[in-house]
């Protein structure tokens, strides 16, 4: 039975797109105290601590400017970041947006 709710646990994981740190923090044990986002256009990485506050998770930017998280606090100091000048301003489509449900996909074929 424990290897069933486990397998579960691991599907509705993937299903839903999050890490398992962000997964963990909305099943109510504690958030990950800090996180590590990687550019999706190779400008390197970027990290930075994370902490609860009244409204919710935050993240602090290298600036030492705290943020509210989106969906995944990684994301988020991705997006603010290391990919902040990535189409910004492009709209609702521009790439700077977090990744989608399944994650970031890319439209090209890779072989």
């Amino acid at each position: 039975m424990p290897r069933l709710t486990h397998l579960a646990l691991a599907i509705a994981i993937v299903a839903l797109g999050t890490s398992a740190p962000e997964a963990a923090s909305r099943r109510g044990d504690p958030a990950p105290n800090h996180v590590t986002a990687e550019s999706r256009f190779g400008h390197g990485t970027v990290s930075g601590p994370v902490r609860q506050a009244r409204a919710g998770r935050e993240v602090r930017l290298p600036g030492g400017t705290w943020i509210a998280c989106g969906r995944s606090c990684a994301e988020t100091l991705r997006i603010e970041t290391v990919d902040f000048w990535e189409n910004k301003g492009a709209g609702r489509s521009a790439t700077d947006n977090e990744c989608g449900l399944f994650g970031c996909l890319s439209r090209g074929l890779r072989f």
